[in-house]
């Protein structure tokens, strides 16, 4: 068993297991990227980034936590340019990139496959991003 599958078998609240199962299926389809564990971060793709500062990293073009809480996705480019899909999402929580998620039956995942479709295409014009990345295998 891989780490990831692990990772995800290890989960042990069945609803946050099954929802971490249906995302990582949907952010694959979509981002065309293979996923990959990174800590506790189920990521897909990666970009290079660099601050003002001169502080510099790699990061998952698009990602997402299966925290004891909820859901975290991780939404790159932040939410400014995507105010009208939050509206129709549903039941959720934003911060400046991630999207606070209790269980995916609250929100409307063709909105959520939209909003990921958009962020991984942002990402993907503004930076250069790398898929088959090997992490924690």
């Amino acid at each position: 068993m891989n780490a990831l599958a692990e990772f995800i078998s290890n989960i042990d609240h069945e609803t946050r297991k099954n929802d971490t199962i249906v995302l990582q299926a949907m952010l694959t389809k979509v981002s065309g990227y293979q996923p990959y564990l990174d800590g506790t971060i189920i990521g897909f793709g990666q970009y290079h980034y660099q601050y003002e500062s001169g502080h510099q990293g790699n990061a998952p073009v698009i990602g997402f936590s299966p925290r004891k809480q909820h859901l975290v996705v991780y939404i790159m480019p932040g939410f400014n340019e995507f105010e009208p899909l939050l509206a129709k999402l549903g039941k959720c929580k934003v911060g400046k990139s991630c999207l606070y998620i209790n269980k995916l039956s609250n929100i409307n995942l063709e909105v959520l496959e939209s909003l990921a479709k958009l962020s991984i295409k942002y990402m993907q014009n503004h930076y250069v991003c790398q898929s088959n990345i090997v992490k924690s295998d």
